[in-house]
């Protein structure tokens, strides 16, 4: 079972998001945060493997937690709505696992947690910065970028099962 822990300052989305991955048979949510400085407490009390967060939250934003979780064996997922300049070169140096798109389907989000406990990264591509020098040197075996086709594929799917109307 993938232990994680979710930050998140926004709660609607907390709650949410921690719903379904609960729903996934291999993730279990094992707790929630509401800023970066509860996210480092949480993952020295509960060392899950994996910690999802918000980029920009009060207290500590994901990426200042990230860098404060960088000697730890939880990998961190970096979620966020938009890019910013600077922000994916940061997420870089800070090592985590996953940089993606807020609005990607929870499926999507298992899919990345399975694929980074196998010891890949995910970066949306949306996310990346233009100056890619340092993400040129990323290996095609130690990342996967998700592409917009799959991401319909699995908003379409994640739709269905709620019940909500497409379109």
């Amino acid at each position: 079972m993938i232990q994680v822990v979710i930050a998140e300052d926004q709660e609607l989305l907390l709650e949410a998001m921690g719903n379904l991955l609960n729903l996934e048979d291999d993730i279990e949510v094992v707790g929630t945060a509401v800023n970066g400085e509860e996210a480092i407490m949480l993952v020295d009390q509960l060392q899950p493997d994996v910690c999802i967060m918000d980029i920009e939250m009060p207290e500590k934003s994901g990426l200042e937690a990230a860098e404060s979780l960088q000697l730890t064996d939880c990998k961190v997922i970096i979620l966020t709505t938009f890019a910013r300049p600077g922000y994916f070169q940061r997420a870089l140096r800070a090592d985590v696992s996953g940089y993606l798109l807020k609005d990607n389907p929870s499926e999507e989000l298992a899919f990345s947690i399975r694929s980074i406990m196998d010891g890949k990264k995910i970066y949306s591509e949306e996310l990346m910065d233009e100056d890619m020098s340092e993400a040129d040197s990323l290996s095609q075996t130690s990342s996967e970028s998700i592409n917009k086709g799959r991401v319909k594929n699995y908003l379409s799917s994640i739709m269905d099962k709620i019940k909500l109307p497409t379109g």
